[in-house]
């Protein structure tokens, strides 16, 4: 069972203290990277967090979003909204010019329009949350994984569809590649005979085609391919735990030079017809393998 490298979760781990609110998201990248974003000092738990991350997470972008809220009592303070103030001030002295209207500002005016403070929260050290920061990160990243593999039984169906394709081209070939020998041998027949108007050597005409057969040999090919064909669905096999992308890549590239080179060897219209179909249901393999863990 695969997994992507795709996910989300999140998670929320209170205490008398804090309230801790964790968000992991998670997209391709070659190997295992950590973003952490919160309040300032979350710095200082980083290896911690990539500890945890790791025990999860093989590869890709991990961008962890952490908030942190203070529990305890008096959680926030009053303070004078400046902005505020200015905005009224401001807006009494156009009064004033504009329509000629006496007599200034004071307290009592002003606090006719609204409150004029606003509530500041208090700040919150992270090291101080630091059990809980680390108990809502490993609930995060446990919904992230499930997420990837559900996201992975999705990408291994399409994936069998395709490999399921590949063997299906190649059997075809391996057909029809008896063919165009026996063609072969009765096309320079007719062109010896036309020729000479005589009969012709069969013996040399025998090692003609030997070294033709020889030429047009796809049976490595078609025998490398299968055995690629066939360790990739091995990898599909293996316990998700398993980061199996990087050798699903390898293994593209290998089937690509493969069919690339069987292609090269067709000289035939129909093993060339299954040969682009093949080339198509690689380039997908490619496309999904960079999504896999």
């Amino acid at each position: 069972m695969i997994r992507s490298m795709t996910g989300y979760g999140s998670a929320t781990e209170s205490s008398s203290d804090h309230v801790v609110t964790v968000e992991a998201r998670s997209v391709n990248s070659r190997g295992l990277k950590l973003v952490v974003k919160g309040p300032p000092g979350i710095e200082a738990l980083e290896a911690d967090l990539r500890a945890v991350v790791d025990e999860h997470a093989r590869r890709g972008r991990v961008d962890l979003f952490i908030r942190i809220e203070d529990a305890g009592e008096g959680t926030a303070t009053r303070e004078l909204d400046d902005d505020r103030v200015r905005d009224v001030l401001a807006g009494l002295e156009r009064l004033r010019e504009h329509f000629g209207i006496g007599g200034g500002a004071d307290l009592a005016t002003l606090s006719r329009f609204g409150p004029l403070f606003r509530e500041r929260a208090r700040e919150v050290d992270p090291v101080g949350a630091s059990d809980a920061i680390a108990a809502a990160t490993t609930g995060a990243m446990s919904g992230l994984v499930e997420m990837r593999g559900r996201e992975g039984e999705r990408l291994e169906e399409d994936l069998r569809e395709r490999l399921a394709g590949l063997s299906d081209g190649l059997a075809a070939a391996e057909q029809l590649a008896p063919e165009r020998l026996e063609r072969e041998r009765t096309r320079l027949q007719d062109a010896v005979a036309e020729l000479t108007q005589r009969e012709f050597d069969d013996d040399r005409m025998s090692r003609e085609i030997a070294m033709i057969a020889d030429k047009w040999d796809v049976g490595e090919e078609l025998v490398r391919a299968r055995s690629h064909v066939a360790a990739f669905d091995e990898y599909l096999q293996l316990a998700s735990e398993e980061a199996v992308g990087k050798r699903l890549g390898f293994l593209v590239q290998e089937l690509q030079r493969e069919i690339n080179t069987l292609g090269a060897k067709a000289n035939d219209t129909r093993i060339t017809a299954h040969v682009v179909e093949m080339k198509n249901e690689i380039e997908k393999l490619r496309e999904q393998v960079e999504n896999v863990e």
